[in-house]
């Protein structure tokens, strides 16, 4: 993967170019800014592309203080009345329930009124490009136009900022710096405390380093050894594991053709990030990762054995998620 690292001296922003973004998608940045919004969603799984968004909130900044606040519940089109949607597990994380979601707007309605929030402000997030991807994805799907706000990521310049914190959740970050604890896994209360942690955040990447520019230096791209697809063969070339990535620990297996990077390379990086490779699907495998089928023959309905199995195994209850090349990207772009 090939990232670029730019600063704009007229703005004091840090701009990361990763050629795999999607087309016209915002920037990475990082800036101490006066006027931008904090947003955050909650959602119903980790895939742009077989997931929907549940919740949206955005808070709104002008010079630094806070003017205005948007929040509001999503119906998704396949909701239906009288029929359960919420899974469990997301029931019991947000507390949203199914009968919050009956009496909401649905997503073209919710996602106009947050376009108009937000205009072309620069947004800031915890994990933001999740978010993001979202939200780029349904403004696709429904407007047929692209998300190109630039965007501030909090775990991101965490990361890098606090190296020696074991995890850069945000309840970690609100720990860190005594900021006040709201509800988690809650869109406005999120926001809230995204917000406090960036103005934190800010303060300290002046205060240790004098500059954004001079913090933007240790964003380096990190090289990967190539090595054999067996994911028997490959280990990790360090064992110094973010244990916050979501990645660490976790069980990951490819299927099709990787269309950004060589698979072997992939399988590296999960192996750098502390997460551990394997060949074929298991009712231990946490991420299943879709490159294109196009190129199988083999294939005849679309899916790959790999993926009929995954999505058998999670529909009994494993911890295993489907996700696209593109969103196993996202989750690897700073390292």
């Amino acid at each position: 993967m090939s990232t670029s690292v730019s600063f704009n001296a007229s703005t004091g922003e840090l701009i990361f170019n990763n050629k795999y973004s999607r087309t016209g998608k915002g920037k990475s940045i990082i800036a101490s800014l006066n006027d931008y919004c904090v947003i955050d969603t909650e959602t119903t799984g980790y895939s742009p592309l077989c997931d929907n968004i549940i919740e949206i909130a955005a808070l709104k900044f002008r010079e630094g203080k806070l003017v205005d606040t948007f929040s509001a519940f999503v119906k998704p089109d396949d909701f239906e009345e009288n029929l359960p949607y919420l899974e469990e597990d997301i029931i019991e994380r947000t507390g949203i329930t199914d009968e919050m979601l009956s009496t909401a707007n649905n997503t073209k309605t919710v996602l106009s009124k947050f376009m108009d929030f937000i205009g072309n402000d620069i947004l800031v997030g915890h994990s933001i490009n999740f978010d993001i991807n979202f939200l780029y994805d349904s403004m696709e799907q429904y407007f047929n136009t692209h998300l190109s706000n630039n965007f501030v990521d909090t775990l991101r310049i965490a990361r890098r900022l606090l190296p020696n914190m074991p995890s850069h959740r945000l309840p970690d970050l609100v720990e860190h710096y005594n900021c006040e604890r709201l509800t988690f896994h809650r869109s406005l209360p999120d926001a809230q405390m995204t917000s406090e942690c960036y103005l934190k955040l800010i303060e300290d990447v002046i205060n240790l380093h004098g500059s954004i520019e001079e913090f933007g230096k240790l964003f380096k791209p990190k090289p990967h050894k190539s090595v054999r697809t067996s994911a028997k063969d490959i280990s990790a070339s360090s064992d110094d594991f973010d244990v916050s990535h979501p990645l660490y620990g976790k069980v990951c297996v490819f299927t099709g053709t990787l269309e950004q990077m060589i698979r072997k390379d992939a399988m590296q990086i999960v192996a750098n990030l502390g997460g551990q490779n394997a060949d074929n699907v298991t009712r231990k495998t946490n991420y299943l990762i879709m490159g294109n089928n196009d190129y199988c023959k083999s294939i005849k309905d679309g899916k790959s054995r790999k993926q009929k199995k995954a999505e058998k195994l999670k529909s009994e209850g494993y911890d295993i998620e489907v996700i696209p090349e593109n969103v196993f990207f996202d989750m690897i772009i700073d390292n």
